[in-house]
């Protein structure tokens, strides 16, 4: 089977190199010239862990094109993987999408075979259904179901983790046309996983329904475990940790994302979560607990922000390690670690900020406001309160050494719990956050 990826973005790119390091002849579309060259060139058109290794392992079976028409015509199944913006309201903009579908539909209009037609890209409930199909059958002049088929089927990943996610699913989720869309689908998934997947067959719109449900609900786990994180900060002998760890114990409740640490951020969870409710919102009714989550993870970042305000000398520098939204990727989408710089900048702080891959997407949205440390250690010399924002696995290695002063009248606020506390008792003010008698120094 041959298979076509509309969009070699971060994660159109990943997708088509899985799938040809698995077997299938794939051709990639996508009208920005750079990424099509480098995909024939044998390179990643972008940065994410694995993805060369992919490439190099597909042997010849991925290339790419600028012609949309062209990649569908050459194959079985188009999978189209472009962006969703949200727009003003919140609710994802369909533009992209619905751009793909004329040359889609004018391609399977010369085709005599059923093609397969896989929307991948996050939508908003109802529009595969009353928007991509009805542009699809205008534009090829034949029925979904009948000639071709859709699939709604979008992925469960993470920036940093895209390829073993993509390898690995813990399902893979499929709102389909007809029957026949779904099983070819799944034919598919079943080589180019590496094990086995669970399989959800539904209509559209539950599909479509499920995918922001999953985020909205992790969500929902993360800012539980932050708002105890918060409770235990004020309550003498408390740990998150401690706690987390016992009630992940109910097999009710389970011990993912139940991290009490920083706000969540990122491409897809802080607007998916926006996005429910707005939906809840237009259709007349509510969704008071997305709500309340997204409230809680803007809370948060204020609740971090007092308790670095508060160990702040005065004209003393903040210093921030993290700046992407998560370990294993420059991407600063919603990043917690850039909302917290802003809170500290109106404030008048003084800030110095490392990440490993990030710096260049935090400098544009920041600009030369903050300090930029070529190095995890270059920030912990200027800061007399330095932050762990993102469990970066270099960061773990930080040495009270390399603290300013030698770490006298420096805090460091540890919030995933990284750093070995014994190195720092008496070297520094040392805080676990959520864990308040870890304080030292």
């Amino acid at each position: 089977m041959k298979l076509s990826v509309i969009g070699l973005g971060k994660l159109g790119a990943p997708l088509a190199a899985v799938m040809a390091s698995k077997g299938f002849e794939v051709l990639g579309a996508d009208l920005r010239r750079d990424f099509v060259d480098s995909i024939n060139a044998g390179q990643a058109p972008v940065v994410e862990p694995r993805l060369q290794e992919l490439i190099d392992a597909s042997k010849g079976r991925l290339r790419a094109t600028t012609d949309v028409e062209e990649a569908v015509r050459e194959t079985d199944a188009s999978f189209v993987i472009v962006p969703t913006p949200t727009g003003p309201d919140g609710i994802f903009l369909l533009d992209y999408v619905m751009a793909c579908a004329k040359p889609i539909g004018q391609a399977i209009a010369k085709k005599s075979s059923y093609h397969l037609v896989v929307i991948t890209s996050t939508v908003m409930p109802g529009d595969t259904g009353t928007k991509l199909v009805p542009a699809l059958e205008e534009a090829s002049g034949k029925r979904c179901g009948t000639d071709f088929g859709v699939c709604y089927n979008p992925e469960f990943i993470a920036l940093g983790s895209v390829v073993y996610n993509m390898l690995n699913p813990d399902f893979i989720l499929v709102g389909e046309s007809d029957a026949k869309a779904g099983a070819m689908l799944e034919t598919i998934y079943r080589q180019s996983c590496d094990k086995p997947p669970h399989f959800a067959h539904m209509n559209f719109v539950n599909a479509e329904l499920a995918k922001i449900s999953v985020n909205s609900f992790v969500t929902m786990r993360i800012s539980f475990a932050n708002q105890l994180a918060r409770i235990c900060d004020f309550i003498s002998g408390a740990d998150v940790d401690v706690i987390t760890s016992a009630i992940g114990l109910d097999t009710r409740i389970g011990r993912k994302y139940l991290k009490g640490a920083v706000s969540f951020g990122g491409p897809c969870f802080p607007r998916d979560n926006v996005a429910f409710a707005k939906m809840a919102a237009g259709l007349g009714t509510e969704a008071p607990m997305a709500l309340a989550t997204d409230k809680m993870n803007n809370d948060y970042l204020d609740h971090l922000a007092a308790k670095i305000l508060r160990l702040l000398p005065r004209g003393g520098v903040a210093g921030l390690l993290g700046m992407s939204y998560k370990p294993d990727t420059g991407v600063i989408d919603a990043s917690p670690s850039v909302e917290l710089a802003r809170r500290l900048l109106e404030k008048s702080c003084q800030v110095i900020a490392h990440d490993p891959l990030a710096i260049p997407e935090a400098r544009a949205k920041l600009g030369e406001h903050i300090v930029w440390a070529a190095t995890m250690s270059e920030c912990a010399r200027e800061a007399d309160v330095l932050i762990i924002l993102v469990p970066w696995p270099e960061y773990a290695g930080l040495k009270p050494g390399v603290l300013k002063n030698g770490g006298k009248g420096v805090s460091v606020l540890d919030c995933w719990r990284q750093l070995p506390s014994e190195q720092f008792a008496g070297i520094c003010h040392y805080e676990l956050i959520g864990c308040p008698n870890s304080a030292q120094g």
